[in-house]
């Protein structure tokens, strides 16, 4: 059923409507703003995987006393 999925075309029309909704001197502007929310989210979830290690033995302690 979806063995076909995406074909040549939906690709051209994938990025034939951002280019007509938005321009091309929109698009560089957009694509590096969102290369940079994508860095901050992998870096917050980086931050939170690196806490969590750190607070589970302080909660196994505190329940075995």
């Amino acid at each position: 059923m979806l063995r076909n999925a995406f074909e040549p075309w939906h690709l051209i029309l994938i990025i034939a409507v951002p280019v007509l909704l938005f321009g091309s001197k929109k698009l560089p502007d957009m694509a590096r703003g969102l290369g940079r929310s994508m860095r901050i989210l992998k870096a917050e979830a980086r931050a939170i995987k690196d806490d969590e290690p750190a607070e589970a033995p302080r909660r196994e302690s505190a329940a075995r006393h």
